[in-house]
């Protein structure tokens, strides 16, 4: 018998890769790192010397644009852009969808004499009007209402968005209403980097810089994604529309095996992943490794640190070209936190940091006690991490992630800081009334006389904590692999601000002046932010059901799933620091916290009407045509007088009757009114509609190991993640 699943195999195995082979002896990849970018290279030879300076003022020092020079950068652009091959313009934005959106408008204009120009204002460039009535708004705005603007970020380098058959040029910009309220994720951003910038600044000053430089947020965001061959993806009607596998039996061979982390890359993935990565030096990505991850058919891609908006902006053009890439290799990229079940997931680490043009403001050095710099840029971050824990949990809150987190594959939705043991004693030492004192980092002996002796860190990592303290960064290990890393930077740069607002205001208030003094003052602060923030600080395992017990004692606060977690942050003291930083209006706020609802009970909603369907249309019927062969071949038996068993004949029964019962029961959840109350369906998604799906699932899964393999439909997970 012939199927979707069968024909998705033979075509498989007889698929040989199309793509061209790339060249790097021709073109080095540091020829075309940057190549297609606006960058500060091009500018410098294409600008006047003062449109160039003041441009790297905005960009460095964070004054004000001065738009009058916007004509002549405008007219480099567009001289750049045509020379590159580009026809039109797009100004790239990022709506409250997770994704990016893009206009395309062509350089071409008449000329009134029959020909048309390449035309390209200061205008243009700076303003764009794209139709804002389709995008969500949380209410701000109703549909009637279209209008609605993007403005240029001179911050995020423009580039050249290459196509077989041309070119466009693309201007990262932000996103608004009429009104000026923000409908996307770079205008709040940006709002936080600056607020992070002027508060650090004030804490600088204290500590004797005159005039400190402009401080940034830094990121850097490790990738991972499962690669699954496109036959098969089109096989799965799950996977087309809902990104990961509704249905499927854990296979024989899953990841127990451990053979394939850091294991050999498979040739096809491998001219995949380098095609990636040269597609992304165009784009001036500092892409830097490279993986097998933990489960099969999973990979890891990570970059350099570089500054939290253009990083932000680098992320969504990574997830664009890594599943663009897959498909010139036969292969689909999934980049769902839990495309199959029972197999790790898949994340997107954030690792954090702040710091100046010269310098890193959480680099411990060789004495972090006697560092008050850094001792107050960390203790600042665990009074934000406690004290906004609701907030951050919430920038992570999808449905995606409610599969991941807690699984024994991901941090669990409680939060904590990992310290280490070295940043713990420092901190426990003050928080006890001393000054604090580090362990050494000492040398690590392997025992082999031709390796040489390794520096040993001062402290172990802790890959099962949410946040943790990573050397001379933060790695906020809960950010889902398919969202933008913009709204978890959105709150760290704000709540970080709120901290460093309160150290500052603690020490000014006590008038110190000399080191000494402002050292004691200090101490003092800190003891303050353990006594009342310590609870966050647990080095332990996260996994442990002994450490959920123990988070519950310390009151720190447990939100499982989306539909709790997003509800949860919705309070006062979160809208009041977002509103106090000009980050988030109240009503900014509001609207998020009621789209990010509303996006999980879509996808919840999506799911199980996908789930009904597959049930329905492909698991009963191959069921079916499976029992009644059975029955058919049964009674032959017995007929000729033969032995004759009906053991399984009477398990696919059994089975086929409890799908028939849970699949009615799905579609009783799925035809709930919700009533307009949007809480309270997101919460009856999570208690009710999911429970149903997954008990569908549950019976379809037994069915897939009793069914014959020619009747079943849906290409299976040995076949996906091991056929490559």
């Amino acid at each position: 018998m012939s199927n979707a699943r069968l024909n998705a195999i033979a075509a498989v195995t007889n698929y040989r890769a199309t793509a061209p082979a790339l060249d790097f002896s021709k073109t080095s990849a540091g020829e075309i790192f940057g190549s297609n970018v606006f960058n500060d290279r091009v500018m410098k030879a294409r600008l006047s010397p003062a449109v160039y300076e003041a441009l790297r003022r905005t960009i460095e020092r964070g004054e004000k644009l001065d738009v009058t020079v916007a004509d002549e950068v405008a007219a480099a652009m567009r001289d750049w852009a045509i020379e590159k091959g580009a026809t039109h313009y797009a100004h790239v934005f990022y709506p409250l969808t997770g994704l990016t959106a893009e206009k395309h408008d062509s350089f071409l204009e008449p000329d009134g004499k029959g020909g048309a120009i390449a035309a390209f204002s200061a205008k243009q460039l700076i303003r764009g009007e794209p139709d804002a009535s389709s995008f969500p708004s949380g209410g701000i705005r109703a549909t009637f209402e279209a209008r609605g603007y993007t403005a240029w970020d001179v911050t995020s380098p423009a580039y050249i968005l290459e196509n077989p058959n041309g070119t466009a040029l693309c201007i990262p910009t932000a996103f608004c209403s009429w009104t000026g309220e923000a409908l996307d994720n770079k205008t709040p951003l940006l709002r936080s980097m600056q607020a992070l910038s002027a508060q650090a600044q004030r804490l600088l000053r204290i500590f004797g810089e005159e005039n400190p430089e402009l401080v940034y947020a830094t990121a850097g965001c490790e990738q991972e994604y499962f690669l699954v061959d496109r036959n098969f993806f089109f096989a799965r009607p799950d996977l087309i529309s809902a990104g990961r596998t509704l249905f499927g039996a854990q296979p024989p061979k899953g990841q127990e095996m451990e053979d394939q982390y850091f294991g050999a890359i498979p040739e096809r993935v491998l001219a995949f992943m380098l095609e990636v990565e040269r597609e992304l030096y165009k784009l001036g990505v500092p892409v830097k490794t490279r993986h097998n991850e933990v489960a099969p058919g999973q990979y890891e891609l990570a970059p350099v640190f570089e500054q939290a908006n253009v990083a932000a902006d680098h992320q969504h053009l990574t997830m664009t070209v890594l599943q663009r890439v897959a498909q010139k290799y036969g292969m689909s990229c999934l980049l769902h936190e839990k495309p199959f079940a029972r197999v790790s997931g898949s994340g997107k680490h954030l690792n954090w940091s702040l710091g100046t043009r010269h310098s890193n403001l959480l680099e411990p050095g060789d004495t972090p006690e006697r560092n008050m710099r850094f001792l107050a840029f960390c203790a600042a971050m665990i009074r934000a991490v406690d004290k906004h824990s609701t907030l951050l949990r919430a920038s992570v809150a999808h449905a995606g992630n409610d599969l991941r987190l807690g699984a024994n594959e991901a941090p669990p939705p409680t939060l904590s800081i990992f310290l280490g043991d070295q940043l713990t004693d420092v901190f426990e030492g003050i928080a006890r009334g001393g000054s604090g004192r580090a362990r050494k980092s000492g040398v690590l002996t392997i025992g082999v006389d031709t390796l040489p002796p390794l520096p040993k860190d001062a402290g172990d990592r802790n890959r099962t904590s949410p946040f943790a303290f990573t050397g001379n960064k933060f790695e906020f290990r809960t950010v889902g692999s398919s969202q933008s890393v913009a709204g978890p930077l959105i709150v760290l740069n704000t709540i970080m601000a709120d901290s460093l607002d309160y150290i500052a205001t603690k020490l000014e208030a006590a008038g110190a002046k000399t080191p000494e003094e402002i050292g004691a003052a200090l101490q003092g602060v800190i003891r303050k932010i353990m006594k009342d923030h310590g609870r966050v600080i647990f080095n332990g395992d996260n996994y442990s059901p002994a450490w959920h017990e123990e988070a519950a004692a310390r009151g720190l606060p447990y939100a499982p799933y989306a539909a709790a977690a997003i509800p949860a942050a919705q309070t006062l003291a979160n809208s009041e620091v977002l509103a106090r930083f000009n980050v988030l209006s109240p009503r900014e706020f509001a609207s998020r916290n009621e789209i990010y609802l509303e996006k999980y009970i879509k996808e919840v909603m999506i799911e199980a009407r996908l789930t009904f369907e597959i049930a329905k249309t492909m698991i009963f019927p191959a069921t079916v045509t499976y029992q009644k062969l059975l029955a058919e071949t049964s009674l032959m038996l017995k007929q000729m007088g033969k032995e004759h068993c009906t053991t399984v004949l009477d398990e696919v029964c059994e089975l086929a009757a409890q799908l028939q019962t849970r699949i009615a029961t799905l579609r009783t959840a799925i035809a709930h009114e919700a009533k307009g109350d949007i809480p309270a369906h997101a919460r009856f998604c999570r208690e009710h509609i999911v429970p149903a799906m997954d008990a569908v699932r549950a019976v379809a899964d037994q069915l897939e190991n009793i069914v014959a393999d020619e009747h079943w439909p849906l290409p299976t997970y040995q076949e996906m993640l091991f056929i490559k």
